[in-house]
């Protein structure tokens, strides 16, 4: 734990008045994070990180986030490797493999979750973000039929799947016909089996219930495609609010091998700390992902570029400052909340936010979001 005890030790930015409380016994704090390799020196004298793109020569800001804790590569290939011969077997991403595969989901999770060298464990939480990814990149970006109007009846599907539906027999059989021609649905069923395998019966209820608050937010995007609205900047906030990483980030504890008890889960407190962690990690990856999407997509650039009525960068850069704000209100409540929590608190804090530096890493150097196999 010893990111941890640095993070505790002594907290930035938002909140840090109140994080005094922290245990004296604990180690200093780390420097700030230090921003990624290949930096330019732009003629304004400050560091950009030429990675994301919009095309143009947009750059994003060094973020305020942790480094990865660690860097495993032949764990992340094997996880990879055996990430996409399940996806091969549930029938997602079919004649997209070899992309999947340069994707390097495995790396991702990997890197997320440095608490276990355990590959099946890893796999577990793979399996799972790859389903979510699923539903994004059948239902909503690139499947044959992306309308709308689809999406609604689609994940009212999944979500019988994910909180497995009860049916007279002769309808459950129409039901099961439905999720043997779908691979998505296939896919949630695969997934959630394997987690059955690691998690107690609570664990695999968080995970459930964060699907469900993801399929809210799937759906509120859905009104704004349909509808061509372009939603206000605290809108699409809240949006991310919903459709975020931690569906991902709530099985840090399974997969570490411990629970996190119950009481604390559900505290305000602490429900507050980790959906703003997921919400800061999922505005990186809105900053990553910009010379993936369409220039049209609805993300908090373009929203702010619109909105404030200024340049791209500029809203690049004030999408960066929200991300920072985030982080620095996160790492300020963790150091409170382990203060007074139990040893697994503090332990599921500090793989949140190695969970998240992981998960910089990853977008920062994944072809997803990076050459060729982003278009």
């Amino acid at each position: 734990m010893d990111a941890l005890r640095g993070l505790l030790a002594g907290p930035t930015g938002l909140g840090t008045s109140a994080a005094r409380l922290f245990r004296a016994d604990l180690t200093p704090p780390p420097a700030p994070p230090t921003p990624g390799p290949a930096l330019e020196q732009p003629a304004d004298g400050h560091s950009h990180d030429p990675g994301p793109s919009s095309g143009s020569s947009v750059r994003v800001p060094p973020l305020y986030c942790p480094d990865a804790e660690r860097d495993d590569p032949a764990l992340g290939e094997e996880v990879n490797n055996r990430l996409v011969e399940w996806a091969e077997e549930v029938g997602i991403f079919r004649g997209r493999l070899e992309r999947l595969r340069s994707h390097n989901f495995g790396r991702l999770f990997m890197l997320a979750h440095p608490d276990t060298d355990d590959p099946d464990r890893i796999l577990t939480a793979a399996r799972c973000g790859l389903a979510e990814w699923a539903v994004d990149d059948h239902w909503v970006d690139e499947g044959e039929d992306t309308s709308p109007e689809l999406i609604g009846s689609r994940l009212a599907l999944a979500h019988a799947v994910v909180d497995p539906v009860r049916l007279p027999a002769r309808y459950l059989a129409q039901f099961e016909n439905v999720v043997r021609k779908e691979p998505v649905l296939r896919a949630f069923r695969s997934c959630l089996d394997h987690l059955a395998r690691i998690a107690t019966p609570t664990q695999v209820a968080r995970l459930r219930h964060e699907l469900a608050v993801m399929f809210v937010g799937y759906n509120q995007e859905a009104e704004w495609r349909g509808s061509e609205r372009r939603p206000a900047v605290w809108e699409y906030l809240l949006h991310r609010y919903e459709n975020a990483f931690y569906p991902c980030m709530v099985l840090i504890d399974p997969v570490g091998g411990y629970e996190l008890p119950a009481a604390e889960f559900a505290d305000a407190r602490v429900r507050r700390t980790y959906l703003y962690a997921g919400t800061a990690n999922v505005l990186l990856n809105d900053l990553y992902s910009m010379a993936k999407e369409d220039p049209t997509d609805t993300n908090l650039p373009n929203l702010l570029a619109a909105e404030d009525n200024c340049s791209l960068q500029e809203a690049v850069n004030r999408a960066a400052c929200i991300h920072d704000e985030l982080m620095h209100t996160v790492e300020a409540e963790c150091a409170v909340l382990s203060a007074v929590g139990s040893p697994e608190l503090r332990r599921y804090l500090a793989g949140l936010w190695a969970w998240m530096g992981g998960s910089k890493e990853w977008h920062a150097t994944s072809p997803r979001y990076h050459g060729a196999s982003a278009q």
